[in-house]
């Protein structure tokens, strides 16, 4: 079982920045970690993901160019750099886990997860 607990949510302005942690409380060295998002009243969604490794790194389209999605294994975290933030990022942000190989991962797709933090609300004002 692991245990996953984001931080670094809150309020901010549209153009601004947040960076969102997430800890997990056992080793994540071999697996893939991904940020997923659900805004109210939308499904949730993939938003960056982030291979055992680090040296692959997945995004969807309205994220690419002002996220960042990192890692430090030794730690445990993985992390969400959040620029040039806007009106429309405003979800609560999920981090989660995929045991999976790497060769059989396509990242993107929450079936794909196998465990989850509970979230951090985002919310990016106008």
């Amino acid at each position: 079982q692991m245990h996953l607990v984001e931080s670094g949510g809150g309020l901010v302005q549209a153009g601004g920045s947040l960076r969102l942690s997430c800890t997990s409380s056992g080793r994540i060295s071999s697996y893939a970690m991904g940020w997923f998002r659900q805004a109210p009243g939308k499904e949730r969604e993939f938003v960056a993901a982030i291979n055992w490794n680090g040296v692959r790194t997945f995004y969807t389209d309205s994220v690419k160019g002002r996220f960042t999605i990192s890692r430090d294994n030794a730690k445990s975290t993985v992390t969400l750099l959040m620029n040039s933030l806007k009106p429309e990022d405003t979800a609560v942000y999920y981090c989660a886990v995929a045991t999976s190989s790497d060769t059989v991962l396509k990242f993107v797709l929450e079936d794909e997860y196998d465990y989850w933090g509970q979230g951090t609300q985002v919310t990016v004002s106008s």
